[in-house]
């Protein structure tokens, strides 16, 4: 299944959820609980907790570094707790503001770390430099693909009135976002990767907003999926939002007519010809195989791409595409 490039601003303005949170005073005095700290807005118990109280915070900070790295792009680490009015208040603000919900979702693998009542998640704040006792929450920082902290920020000088100001925040976003990198650059890093391992190309091409390129994506990074694929191909993504250069590549790949995301090819990285694509008899898109003939199709690709799967990966991957597109019970 695929998602078409004409409908992007209606799903971007679906695709977030809830994604922020927002400001809080400084740590409370000893003695004071944080729902009565100096400033403190109260927060009404039917209010949706917006901290996961439970949460590995370093387990999750580190899945987003990892996935931060593999799409060249940001971790936004939210320091807050669901006592919190002003945390409330970002969190709203973030999640209603059509331009930074876009920009969270291209640019940025947020993070939202429960705080406790400062008594929880603080020496890992410590380690990645943000002061929370000092300027309170919610408190910002911004990770880098490696992990490394290259921003914090303190939100009281993004608030607005009785709320936080939407340019300001945005503002911040956008000065901390990674440079673009060139479709041309990662398509010949993944080709130069492939001849070095004797492996084929597996190149497919999506955009933030897509439903199913997310859905084809979380399937290849299932480990046992990952596992057989790794045998025989070097995954390259080419995001046609994110990347210089990206929709002139699909056209390049895929023809001059609107085919939708995700589309995908394998390619011969010795003589860069392309071995099969994901296109079916009829010439349209299969786009996520999930559907009996487009796995069929799927299948096929496999075959002429003459890879290193044997018939046993091979049914492995076919099965495995059949159970992701069950219904979840």
């Amino acid at each position: 299944m695929r998602c078409h490039m004409s409908i992007v601003s209606s799903l971007v303005a679906i695709a977030v959820a809830s994604l922020a949170p927002a400001q809080a005073p400084p740590a409370p005095p000893a003695g004071d609980s944080p729902a009565t700290a100096p400033a403190a807005k109260s927060v009404s118990s039917a209010r949706k907790l917006i901290y996961d109280e439970k949460a590995d915070a370093k387990q999750q900070i580190a899945a987003a570094v990892a996935n931060a790295q593999k799409e060249n792009r940001r971790v936004l680490v939210q320091w807050g707790a669901n006592w919190c009015g002003w945390c409330h208040l970002l969190h709203e603000t973030c999640s209603k503001d059509p331009e930074i919900k876009k920009e969270l979702l291209y640019e940025y693998d947020v993070v939202l770390v429960d705080i406790g009542r400062f008594d929880k998640n603080m020496d890992l704040a410590k380690e990645l430099g943000a002061n929370l006792k000092d300027k309170g929450v919610p408190y910002l920082t911004v990770l880098d693909g490696s992990g490394k902290p290259i921003a914090n920020q303190e939100t009281s000088s993004l608030e607005k009135g009785e709320s936080h100001d939407p340019e300001k925040v945005l503002a911040f976003l956008k000065q901390h976002q990674a440079e673009p990198r060139a479709a041309e650059s990662v398509l010949s890093e993944g080709l130069q990767q492939a001849v070095a391992e004797k492996k084929i190309v597996f190149v497919h091409f999506g955009a933030p907003w897509c439903g199913w390129c997310r859905k084809m994506e979380a399937w290849m990074a299932q480990p046992s999926v990952a596992q057989i694929l790794d045998k025989a191909f070097v995954d390259v993504k080419i995001d046609i939002d994110r990347m210089t250069g990206g929709p002139e590549m699909l056209k390049r790949f895929a023809g001059e007519k609107e085919q939708g995301v995700p589309w995908f090819a394998f390619v011969n990285p010795a003589t860069n010809a392309t071995l099969a694509k994901s296109v079916d008899s009829k010439g349209g898109n299969i786009g996520f195989p999930v559907k009996p003939d487009e796995i069929e199709v799927f299948a096929q690709m496999l075959k002429q791409a003459n890879t290193n799967l044997s018939q046993q990966d091979i049914d492995a991957l076919l099965t495995s595409l059949k159970d992701f597109s069950k219904p979840k019970s």
